[in-house]
């Protein structure tokens, strides 16, 4: 029997199982689950109570209960990095679950790309979980401490790495991050070198990796989202690259992304203040005193905007669907009467 804490369980989350097992989401299929518990990986049925409430269903990481072959519960969540699905929707998508750790993940081949950082902190930071910027291919960059000091001034608060799964540098300081029952999530665009990071924390082989495309973009190698037990003993949440990053609910992960506008933004006189001409804007003052870059105030004031129109089309989804189930009573109350006065 395994002790299921090296897989991320903390004594204080659930006792009670009535005759079920805790085990750990490691891979999501259709109509399956593979999962980590004392007795070892398994394949286990999702039951439709995995699906009953806003959740969106198990996710890598998720903790289940699981009675014979089949996954009853779904357990209450600690962090969640959660997107909003792509294309036409405004329905959670949740990426990875109960990590201690986001590493959101960038490479330094190439320009930097601040504001998509910002980004992925911001949904970071709103998972309950710690985030660290880990830039990947230092090797090809002809000045990586710059670029590194670049990202920290850009990310206060932010712990900021510069690797290379080639030469190794900077991977050993990444799984020291990743201690015995701790839990990582790998996040970033495709051809930023997550598959390749993998390899060099497992010490094998255990993901494919591919050349970036001539125009610079990156190939999907990474095809569905799995947790990994690493040599060290922690663990590790490899996911496929994202096209889309929607924010979905990332008030809060934003105020920790831009901390450094939320602080100015307090200051204000007036509580409503738009961080334009209003007299009294401490973030206006901040700006021209230099403490405040000017690209991070826009930055906000984007990412805010998206995040202000992904609420509402939440809430109009919510609506929707609170009306469809209360027309369905009608209807149901409506046909059960019929029924009965048809039988007198």
């Amino acid at each position: 029997m395994a002790d299921i804490s090296l897989l991320g369980w903390r004594s204080g989350r659930v006792s009670r199982f009535d005759g079920a097992e805790p085990a750990r989401v490691a891979r999501v299929d259709r109509g399956r689950l593979t999962v980590l518990g004392a007795c070892g990986p398994a394949r286990v049925v999702p039951s439709a109570a995995l699906y009953a409430d806003d959740s969106g269903g198990p996710a890598v990481g998720d903790w289940v209960a699981v009675r014979g072959e089949v996954a009853v519960e779904l357990l209450p969540r600690t962090s969640a990095f959660t997107r909003t699905a792509a294309g036409r929707t405004s329905a959670p998508q949740v990426v990875a679950a109960n990590m201690d750790a986001v590493l959101v993940v960038d490479s330094l081949a190439g320009p930097l790309r601040l504001t998509r950082i910002q980004r992925y902190l911001a949904v970071a930071w709103g998972s309950g979980a710690s985030p660290v910027v880990v830039l990947t291919k230092a090797d090809l960059c002809d000045d990586d401490d710059a670029e590194v000091a670049a990202v920290r001034a850009d990310a206060p608060g932010t712990h900021v790495l510069a690797v290379s799964s080639l030469t190794g540098q900077g991977v050993d300081a990444v799984a020291a991050l990743l201690g015995p029952g701790c839990t990582g999530a790998m996040v970033g665009p495709s051809g930023v070198g997550k598959s390749s990071l993998l390899n060099a924390l497992t010490g094998g082989a255990v993901a494919d990796t591919r050349e970036v495309r001539d125009d610079g973009r990156g190939r999907h190698t990474t095809t569905a989202r799995q947790l990994h037990l690493l040599p060290g003993g922690g663990l590790l949440i490899d996911t496929p690259g994202m096209r889309e990053l929607g924010l979905h609910d990332d008030a809060d992960g934003l105020d920790r992304a831009f901390a450094d506008v939320a602080e100015a933004a307090g200051q204000c006189r007036f509580r409503d203040c738009e961080h334009r001409t209003e007299p009294g804007c401490a973030v206006a003052a901040a700006i021209d005193d230099g403490v405040l870059d000017p690209d991070r105030l826009r930055s906000w004031r984007k990412l805010q905007r998206e995040s202000e129109r992904q609420q509402a089309r939440a809430d109009a989804r919510v609506r929707a669907t609170q009306q469809a189930r209360a027309k369905a009573l009608v209807r149901s109350v409506r046909t059960s009467r019929a029924g009965r006065g048809a039988t007198r």
